[in-house]
């Protein structure tokens, strides 16, 4: 062990009040971040599995001019032979009204494969009641959102009038209800491909393509594969960018403000090794006798530094997991007005890889912070020193 490291642990021992004050400053700071960062990225989890999970990745629509893909069969091998390409759905989708004795309400009416459907959106995850394959084997049937159930008064096995302008008039059993705690449970039913085609009354065509991807930050890139083949396309960021601007606007407002409270923690530190070289001319100025190096001097107080962000950072981080991990396991008290329920508890994600580079950066901070009452040491004459003690 260098002689500056162990002036260094000795000034640390000797002023144990002044020690333990600066490690709980920016122990308290790093827990406050780690526990800010947790529920961040719990939170934009939980907003990644109720949108882009239940989005597809890449919507696929007709050619410029034209309101239907036809050949949609062969649209879909070419789209399944591009890479990072898992699913594929083709849908025929349209504005229908739906009505149930004396309540009516219009909504978004789309027709798919309901097998391969499921593996873009995971409806079937979502259904609270009914079956959503049941649409497979059934003619003439629909599954519709919670929401749109509660205010059409439905239940499972009812029947609903379904019509629209230019459209077949008909009548749906409804056979399942999802709820995926978002608009869509108000706006949207499901119905067969083939049940959607008489509805609307038009011939073995389609007017869209949902598309899932291995890696659903890969959407432009498909899209724009897709787009070389003639058919418009476009990923989830084009379609739905609030989503990313609203994670992106949490996170750089958090990062800032939580960022800034290590940075005053860290100046906390500065303002007592400066008190520390007050206090220490006479040892300083005996050093220097000695024949301790300028250098050296520096290094003893930008270990110091080091050692208290360390502890810290070491203490808070530890800290932090434990409350944010106490956090998780808050049950949420269920919503009365929403009688299937969503979050049921504190979303919690704790990054290993964020957890490091918060006790690295504070650990680097500290040792910068340092440099200044390291050099304000190092300029005290030893003469001076020894002779004021």
């Amino acid at each position: 062990m260098s002689y500056e490291l162990l002036i260094a642990l000795r000034q640390l021992r000797a002023r144990k009040f002044q020690t333990l004050l600066s490690v709980g400053a920016i122990a308290l700071a790093v827990m406050v971040l780690t526990v800010s960062h947790s529920l961040l990225a719990g939170f934009t989890g939980e907003l990644y599995n109720t949108t882009v999970e239940k989005l597809p990745h890449v919507s696929v629509s007709p050619e410029e001019g034209e309101d239907y893909i036809y050949l949609y069969g062969t649209l879909i091998e070419r789209i399944s032979s591009i890479e990072g390409v898992t699913a594929i759905s083709p849908f025929l989708t349209g504005q229908a009204s739906f009505k149930f004795k004396d309540n009516s309400l219009n909504c978004e009416l789309r027709g798919t494969v309901p097998s391969q459907e499921n593996q873009i959106s995971s409806i079937e995850e979502d259904m609270v009641e009914g079956s959503f394959q049941e649409l497979d084997f059934s003619r003439n049937t629909v599954v519709i959102g919670s929401k749109l159930a509660e205010k059409l008064k439905v239940n499972l096995g009812d029947s609903v009038d379904v019509s629209f302008p230019n459209a077949n008039p008909l009548s749906l059993r409804v056979v399942g209800i999802f709820h995926t705690g978002s608009p869509l449970d108000e706006s949207l039913a499901y119905t067969s491909l083939k049940t959607a085609q008489q509805f609307y009354d038009v011939s073995d065509v389609v007017n869209g393509v949902s598309v899932r991807l291995r890696d659903f930050n890969n959407d432009r890139k498909v899209a724009n594969e897709i787009e070389e083949v003639g058919y418009n396309a476009k990923g989830w960021t084009e379609t739905d960018p609030a989503i990313l601007h609203t994670i992106a606007i949490e996170s750089t407002s958090n990062t800032v403000l939580y960022g800034l409270i290590v940075v005053v923690a860290s100046f906390g530190v500065v303002s007592t090794l400066n008190l520390s070289v007050i206090g220490a001319r006479g040892q300083i100025g005996m050093l220097r006798a000695m024949g301790a190096q300028v250098s050296g001097i520096q290094r003893i107080f930008i270990l110091q530094s080091g050692i208290l962000g360390l502890l810290g950072a070491l203490f808070g981080t530890f800290t932090g997991v434990l409350i944010s991990l106490a956090i998780g396991q808050y049950e949420v008290p269920a919503d009365p007005s929403d009688a299937y329920g969503s979050i049921s508890f504190i979303p919690i994600v704790v990054h290993p890889q964020y957890i490091l580079s918060i006790i690295l950066a504070v650990f680097l901070l500290n040792l910068i912070t340092g440099v200044y009452p390291a050099r304000q040491a190092a300029k005290i004459d030893p003469i001076k020193a020894i002779s004021s003690k």
